[in-house]
């Protein structure tokens, strides 16, 4: 089964003090791929495909096309930058690995998506340890293009940054991060579709969570604070949307629960 590949915001920080990470590359310098990197490229994005067309989210197909990804060229991020900017105003940043919370918060908060720009060798195809750019940007790009999403995306970060120290707020983000951008689902005309990162990079996730096994629920800012995941296992639970409008819309929500948990804390403690 494909290792799922994941930015959990609220284990950002945790990981990168407990895992020793490869020394990945700054800056993307296109001519530095080699034809292996072109080959890895080619198989993912034409196994995905084969499997994502029917049941993946009409918008990302449609920003797929925007971004204009296609199976036999690893995206230059360049011109990837010019296309977002024009469109919703968003940007790459090249990271080497997963990036600590503040920092990620940071250039989310400026409109800056993190991701790598290293690519899994041939013998990685199916399990890999850390985020590559195959999971970063054929997996999340696409959907920056999406008015709704961008802002959703940079509503979680600002909260994010006026709670950075306060864990337990930065963790039940954490989770409405988890269950939407890297695992959410969405209703488009009556048929579920897919739209997180962690499923679309992932064969294991993608052939799963439609199936009669996975258990899925409609959005809820509640029941999402109060459901834990696993971050090295094929997901349990789904959250269905019905529109990426709404996912916005559940900024202020979100901003409401967070400030009533804080003040309920306050007043256990006096």
């Amino acid at each position: 089964m494909e290792r799922v590949f994941f930015m959990p915001i609220s284990k950002l920080t945790k990981l990168n003090k407990t895992k020793k990470m490869n020394k990945r590359p700054l800056t993307q310098v296109y001519s530095d791929y080699t034809a292996q990197d072109f080959a890895v490229w080619k198989i993912l994005f034409d196994r995905q495909m084969k499997t994502l067309e029917p049941i993946v989210s009409e918008e990302y197909l449609q920003a797929l096309e925007q971004v204009k990804f296609t199976n036999d060229r690893i995206p230059d991020f360049k011109e990837v930058n010019t296309i977002l900017k024009s469109i919703t105003g968003w940007s790459l940043e090249v990271v080497p690995n997963i990036s600590p919370q503040k920092e990620f918060f940071e250039f989310l908060s400026q409109k800056k998506f993190t991701s790598t720009c290293w690519l899994r060798s041939m013998e990685q195809l199916d399990y890999l340890e850390e985020p590559d750019m195959f999971h970063d940007v054929f997996a999340h790009v696409p959907l920056l293009c999406n008015e709704n999403y961008v802002n959703f995306f940079k509503g979680i970060s600002d909260i994010a940054l006026k709670h950075i120290n306060n864990p337990e707020v930065v963790e039940l983000l954490g989770r409405i991060y988890w269950f939407t951008i890297e695992f959410g689902l969405i209703r488009e005309k009556n048929v579920l579709k897919i739209y997180g990162a962690g499923i679309i990079s992932s064969k294991g996730e993608t052939e799963f969570c439609l199936s009669a096994a996975a258990k899925r629920s409609n959005f809820d800012v509640a029941t999402i604070f109060d459901t834990s995941f696993r971050t090295d296992r094929i997901q349990e639970q789904y959250f269905v949307i019905d529109s990426f409008e709404q996912l916005y819309n559940s900024l202020t929500e979100i901003e409401e629960l967070i400030q009533a948990r804080i003040e309920k804390e306050v007043a256990i403690e006096s």
